[in-house]
């Protein structure tokens, strides 16, 4: 675990939406290696709305803005309707989020994980 962040995560469920294999995979990894428990990897909005349906907790959610050419948009409302905060890892800038989304916690890709570490940390405080 990172050093000023041991435990942090700890007890806190957070869900993956990557379409990336092996990006999904390290940042799942690394999370876990915080304390996470690691929902998903998802890489289609349409697994992740299947995990959203089967989770009765998620703390926190890293979403991919772009997935195989959809927009992750219909998870980021559903998370947005439950309360659940999350990042948008990606390398979109913030102008090219669809309005509603600009000024929501961004991780800009490739993604820096201490960062990405620190903003969970702080949406999950």
């Amino acid at each position: 675990m990172s050093n000023g962040a041991i435990g942090t995560l700890l007890g806190k469920t957070i869900l993956v939406v990557e379409d990336d294999y092996m990006v999904a995979t390290d940042i799942s990894a690394f999370l876990a290696r915080e304390g996470a428990t690691i929902i998903g990897p998802a890489g289609t909005v349409r697994a992740a709305g299947a995990l959203l349906e089967k989770a009765s907790v998620i703390d926190a959610a890293v979403l991919d803005v772009n997935l195989r050419n959809e927009r992750v948009y219909p998870v980021a409302d559903e998370l947005l309707e439950r309360g659940v905060p999350f990042v948008f890892a990606t390398g979109y800038e913030e102008l090219l989020l669809d309005r509603k989304y600009v000024g929501l916690p961004r991780s800009p890709k490739p993604i820096d994980k201490q960062s990405l570490l620190s903003v969970l940390l702080t949406l999950v405080a």
